[in-house]
C-alpha cells in the first residue's frame, strides 16, 4: 500500500468530539487514515466510508480490517450522501469528516493521469468506471469553454492563452498524455512565469481534474445534505485545499448561521431565518509547524467545523 500521511488528523479526530456509540460518516475514505482513528474511538458506533475510487476502496479495507465490524464502506459519490445514509437505514450521524484534497494514490500513482510530474494518459477521474476523462475534455471542449474553466476553476492568469495553444495541439494530433498536456501549459506562458516556484501547470491541472470530476458541484450539493443529516450537536468537519473549495465550504456554513436577510436596522428578524449551525472556530485551523515538517501537503490544508444546533 503507498505511503500516506493523513492532513490535519488530529485536529479533526479532537474536533469531531467522538461519542464510542456514535455513527460517523468519512464521506473521502481515502487510504483510510482518518477513518482508522474514528474506528479506534468506537465501541457500539457505527462508521460509514464512502469514496467514489474502487482502488481506495480495496485498499483502505485492508487497513481498516481489525475494525470491520463497526465499519460499512460504500463505493459512491459524496453528493449522494442522502441516498447513501437512506439506503443504509441511517437518519442523522454524529459527525462527518470530508477531505476535498486530491488523495495520494491518485497523485503518486501515475498511471491515475493527474499528475504533472509524470507521463501517463491523460484522464484524472477519481472514478474511472464513469464520466469523460481528462484527455477527453481536453480534445474536445470548445476553446472558449476551456478558457473559462482554466480561469474560474485554476484560477489561472493565462487561461486565454493556454486554452488557445491546446486547441492548436490537438488540430495537429490528439493530445493523450499528461506530459504532452505539460509541455503545452509551458509553452503558451511567458518565461517570468515559468520561473514562479508554483510548477507551471498545477493551477491547469487542478481546474481540470475540477472539471472531469464535477468538483464544485459535487461539494455544494454535499454540505447542504451534511449539514441538514448531522443530529443536534454533531460535527461537520471540512478540508480544503485551494481557495475555491474554502469560499464554497465558509459560504455552505455562513449560510446556515447568519442567512438573515433583514436590514440591519431591523430590531427582530423578519425573513424567518433560523440558525442551524454555529462556527466551531472563527478561522480554518491549519497545519502546526510539526505537521508541515513532516507532511509538506498539509501547507495549504485548512479545516473548517461546523456544529448543528
Amino acid at each position: 500500500m503507498p505511503k500516506h500521511i493523513s492532513v490535519l488528523l488530529d485536529e479533526c479526530i479532537e474536533n469531531l468530539n467522538i461519542d464510542p456509540t456514535g455513527i460517523y460518516v468519512d464521506g473521502t475514505l481515502g487510504l483510510g487514515g482518518h477513518s482508522l482513528e474514528i474506528a479506534k474511538r468506537l465501541t457500539t458506533g457505527r462508521l460509514i466510508g464512502i469514496d467514489r475510487d474502487e482502488t481506495a476502496i480495496e485498499r483502505s479495507a485492508e487497513r481498516l480490517a481489525d475494525y470491520r465490524e463497526r465499519i460499512t464502506l460504500v463505493h459512491g459519490n459524496f453528493r449522494e450522501l442522502g441516498s447513501i445514509l437512506d439506503s443504509l437505514g441511517i437518519e442523522k450521524v454524529n459527525g462527518m469528516l470530508f477531505d476535498l484534497g486530491v488523495s495520494s494514490p491518485q497523485l503518486d500513482e501515475a498511471e491515475r493521469g493527474s499528475s504533472y510530474m509524470a507521463d501517463a494518459p491523460l484522464d484524472m477521474r477519481m472514478d474511472r468506471s464513469r464520466g469523460q476523462s481528462a484527455g477527453e475534455l481536453v480534445n474536445h471542449m470548445d476553446q472558449q469553454s476551456l478558457r473559462s474553466i482554466l480561469r474560474e476553476y485554476g484560477e489561472e492568469r493565462y487561461a486565454a492563452q493556454i486554452a488557445a495553444a491546446i486547441v492548436r495541439a490537438r488540430e495537429r494530433k490528439p493530445i493523450e498524455t499528461t506530459l504532452e498536456l505539460v509541455d503545452i501549459i509551458k509553452g503558451a506562458m511567458p518565461a517570468a512565469a515559468l520561473r514562479e516556484k508554483q510548477h507551471p501547470a498545477k493551477r491547469s491541472f487542478q481546474a481540470i481534474r475540477i472539471a472531469v470530476n464535477d468538483e464544485l458541484e459535487a461539494e455544494r450539493e454535499m454540505l447542504d445534505t451534511a449539514m441538514e443529516r448531522l443530529a443536534p450537536g454533531g460535527r461537520l468537519c471540512v478540508i480544503t485545499f485551494h481557495s475555491l473549495e474554502d469560499k464554497i465550504a465558509k459560504a455552505a456554513i455562513r449560510q446556515r448561521e447568519n442567512g438573515c436577510t433583514c436590514p440591519r436596522d431591523f430590531p427582530v428578524c423578519k425573513c424567518g431565518f433560523v440558525q442551524t449551525v454555529r462556527s466551531v472556530h472563527r478561522k480554518p485551523l491549519t497545519a502546526s509547524q510539526e505537521e508541515l515538517e513532516y507532511n509538506p501537503r498539509s501547507r495549504s490544508a485548512r479545516l473548517r467545523v461546523a456544529e448543528r444546533l
